[in-house]
């Protein structure tokens, strides 16, 4: 790798620590950890979008195969991150204070940032109403990955990518987006 390459890769990889230290200092506010940790708690092995695309499916039954095929998108896409952490092996950072557990070891991608991608852009589509705010609790899935200092900014933008990646291969598979 040449010393421009080198040389700027340090400049990213310091903006992400630094980008993550400034949000990991939110969680001093008790409200904000206490915010981020449920939010952190519900996206595990993607529980609260798994959830949410199940009710789909009960509630909306003229599209409940829909409702279920993006919720088995959801959980792929999920899954496939996991196997992504499996392949990169990213350790997660060591220069905060983390605010939870976690399941595993690695960062890379975020699998709450996936599966809560994938979930608001599929549910979304699929209902207009859920995309008023499924999309910005999403969002703040993918903050309190950061508030709670387990992930990196660009393990969170990876996982968002990769979630919006399967959302977006699977919408012929889906089907049934329409303006209802």
């Amino acid at each position: 790798m040449n010393r421009k390459c080198s040389k700027s890769r340090g400049y990213l990889r310091a903006a992400d620590h630094r980008l993550l230290s400034a949000l990991r200092d939110c969680g001093a506010d008790p409200r904000v950890a206490a915010a981020a940790r449920a939010l952190s708690r519900g996206g595990e092995h993607g529980a609260l979008w798994l959830a949410a695309g199940l009710a789909g499916a009960a509630l909306d039954r003229e599209r409940r195969a829909h409702w279920l095929r993006g919720t088995a998108l959801t959980a792929a896409a999920h899954l496939a991150s996991m196997g992504v952490k499996r392949v990169v092996r990213r350790p997660r950072p060591g220069h905060v204070e983390p605010l939870v557990r976690t399941a595993g070891r690695h960062s890379f991608p975020s699998s709450h940032a996936t599966s809560a991608t994938a979930a608001a852009l599929v549910y979304g589509a699929l209902r207009p109403a859920c995309a008023r705010f499924v999309p910005p609790l999403a969002a703040a899935m993918c903050v309190s990955r950061m508030v709670v200092g387990v992930h990196y900014p660009s393990d969170v933008a990876a996982g968002a990518a990769l979630g919006a990646f399967a959302a977006r291969a699977a919408t012929p598979w889906i089907g049934g987006f329409t303006d209802g």
